[in-house]
């Protein structure tokens, strides 16, 4: 038996786990089209970055004779855009009307709305398309990285050929609200709306068809010349080269005919594993974005962020702080805090120095403009932007050149290595002496996802973590390669790059040591992905030791559980619900005197070996107990958690006497604390 399940087929089970939650009856109906969306959404950026290096491996493998996972994940694909389309037809659609929502999907208007199409289409859809006749004399017209388009067959006097319309859904909304009628909302989309009118587009042709096709390309890219005075300009010229990748995936409407499959294919230079037969819409992601004429009544209970009573309690963020270490849970908490970290540090005659590491910021980031006030008001500022964060890489640099404009020193990516460590810092000169202020979060300085993403954040000024962090900050500035500065020492960080498996090889061998002596002993993890080899042998050999060992594992899942003289001691689970699991939490019973840590790392390969990650002890009592209890109910959730068997089958727990959403009872448990 294998010793590990395939990364990419434990991807897509998460995805399916995804999909099943859209097909739940107890979840509020725009919920469930926000669980489609998100599903259409994973699906694409999976052919965009992990389908190019799953078709190179296939080919490598099939000159060995090897057996591959390509056709595994190309049959589930095609089951779960079955199991899309069936909830969608079958179940959003006929409750949207119960709801007097028509939604018109696949369907012919009715006059009413066929003349309001029109109308639409003549006056503004017309302003964007772009019909362009195919010649195959010509080069191919270079379509957009998941565009939407229609290839039209056409037919006049000199014989057949095939036509190309984009569908302007960059322009404008891809839903369009109609007239009601009788009380009844409609919303068509634009793609129906265009296509009802493409008779309009050609005249002097007899339109014979007319299909949607989308093409997916690979979004990776090379980062060269990470040293070069040019580097900005190399990566904004390799974000643009994205676009024009090689072709991964084209979606072509299962209706249309063999002949026309077989044009497309030639004319695109598409090879045949990357012909994929969908539906008539494609980037249903949009359905995030679909009109709701019902309000709240159709949305999850609106939660509102809470207040910290220790942090309210004090005029100043640092006040706070010196009282003793803080929590903050995310998004049950209120990002004011962080926001005021940053806002403070700011104006804070007593700051001298700020420092943080950036990976993704927010589009209209509060924090960025912080640290510029904080440059200009004579601080001393200095932000790591790492420019290799995949599709924020654009965002991230016209930042970067914001806070350098103002004085915010700016250091880019570490050649070769990403980071993706979250921290700030902050130096504070108060009655003579100085004192190191620190933020360690689990995940991105970001005010926009902080509302959707459960995370963790410690505020600390313990001088063991912070003089480490600051010590961490040094080797940042210097942008050198790890191993040309291991002689650095993170007596109490785990620090990837650095000591992070090491540590943590030392810390399950003392759990192992630990059962052996008669002691409590167990391990308890909490992260997005694990694939690491290498950890995964850390946990089989604490598992074959009698150790327990529980994981939440939110996506991809390499370790195998519950296989008898392999993982029999470790059980895995994922927990879906209204946000995204996000936070990762290491947990090790210690006799009974429990260690935790908290931080950015995933056990990934990429994040062990190629990225400076940050995991950091937690030692307020508080602190501590608060993530006991959070895990507990994520532990014993019944209703948004499944487990995973030795077949990478999801096992749905059994409900019992009392429902237990981790989610919902987090953010009760947050508001009593």
């Amino acid at each position: 038996m294998t010793r590990y399940f395939d990364r990419d087929i434990s991807w897509m089970q998460f995805n399916e786990r995804v999909l099943l939650e859209a097909a739940k009856k107890s979840v509020p109906l725009y919920e469930r089209i926000l669980f489609l969306s998100i599903f259409s959404s994973n699906l694409d950026e999976f052919f965009k970055v992990r389908y190019p290096a799953l078709k190179i491996a296939a080919r490598t493998k099939l000159k060995h004779k090897e057996p591959s996972a390509l056709q595994q994940v190309q049959d589930l694909v095609k089951n779960q855009q079955n199991s899309f389309g069936n909830i969608l037809r079958e179940q959003i659609l006929p409750e949207l009307i119960e709801q007097k929502i028509h939604l018109y999907y696949n369907e012919n208007f009715s006059n009413g709305h066929q003349q309001f199409a029109n109308d639409f289409f003549y006056t503004q859809a017309l302003s964007f398309l772009q019909p362009v006749i195919l010649n195959k004399n010509e080069p191919a017209v270079l379509l957009q990285n998941n565009g939407l388009y229609f290839i039209v067959e056409l037919q006049n006097e000199s014989g057949n050929t095939f036509a190309l319309i984009n569908i302007p859904h960059e322009n404008l909304s891809r839903f369009i609200i109609a007239p009601q009628t009788d009380d009844t909302s409609f919303i068509l989309f634009l793609d129906d709306i265009v296509r009802s009118n493409v008779i309009n587009i050609f005249p002097g042709y007899t339109v014979l068809g007319c299909y949607s096709i989308k093409m997916t390309r690979s979004a990776d890219i090379d980062i060269v010349d990470e040293n070069s005075d040019l580097f900005e300009e190399h990566l904004l010229e390799m974000i643009d080269e994205r676009e024009k990748g090689v072709p991964t995936r084209m979606l072509y409407e299962s209706v249309m005919p063999k002949d026309i499959v077989a044009f497309i294919a030639q004319y695109f230079d598409i090879e045949l594993d990357s012909l994929v037969s969908g539906g008539r819409y494609h980037n249903l992601k949009d359905l995030a974005r679909l009109p709701n004429p019902a309000g709240n009544a159709l949305r999850y209970p609106s939660q509102i962020p809470l207040r910290h009573a220790k942090l309210s309690n004090h005029d100043s963020i640092f006040d706070a702080v010196d009282s003793g270490d803080h929590l903050l849970h995310f998004p049950f908490h209120t990002y004011s805090y962080i926001l005021r970290f940053f806002n403070e540090a700011a104006i804070d005659p007593f700051v001298s120095e700020i420092s943080v590491t950036l990976y993704r910021v927010a589009t209209d980031s509060f924090i960025t403009n912080a640290l510029i006030s904080a440059a200009k008001n004579g601080k001393k500022v200095t932000a790591f932007v790492e420019l290799k964060a995949r599709f924020d890489e654009n965002n991230n640099l016209n930042w970067a050149k914001k806070m350098k404009a103002a004085g915010v020193k700016i250091i880019y990516s570490i050649p070769g290595i990403k980071v993706h460590a979250k921290l700030a810092l902050v130096k504070r000169k108060h009655n003579f002496k100085s004192k190191y202020y620190s933020l360690v979060s689990t995940g991105n300085f970001n005010e926009q996802t902080a509302k959707f993403y459960t995370d963790h954040i410690l505020l600390t000024k313990n001088p063991v973590i912070t003089k480490e962090i600051d010590l961490l900050f040094a080797f940042l500035s210097a942008r050198q390669d790890p191993k040309d500065y291991s002689f650095l020492r993170f007596p109490n960080l785990m620090v990837a790059g650095f000591n992070f498996l090491d540590k943590l090889s030392n810390l399950v061998d003392r759990e192992i040591a630990h059962h052996q002596n008669g002691h409590k002993a167990g391990i308890i993890i909490k992260l997005n992905n694990l694939e690491d080899k290498d950890a995964i042998e850390l946990l089989y050999k604490a598992s074959n030791a009698g150790v327990k060992v529980e994981l939440i594992v939110r996506g991809i899942c390499c370790l195998i559980p519950g296989v008898k003289g392999m993982s029999e001691n470790i059980s895995v689970r994922k927990i879906i619900g209204r946000y995204l699991e996000h936070s990762r939490v290491y947990i090790f019973e210690n006799k009974g005197d429990k260690v935790f840590f908290i931080g950015s790392a995933d056990l990934m390969t990429r994040n062990i070996r190629r990225r400076i990650e940050v995991i950091t002890p937690v030692y307020h009592e508080k602190c501590k107990q608060e993530l006991l209890d959070i895990i507990d109910l994520q532990l014993n959730d019944n209703v948004q958690a499944v487990n995973i068997d030795e077949n990478g089958e999801i096992i749905i727990p059994k409900t019992g006497l009392k429902e237990i959403n981790s989610q919902e009872l987090i953010y009760e448990y947050t508001k009593n604390l």
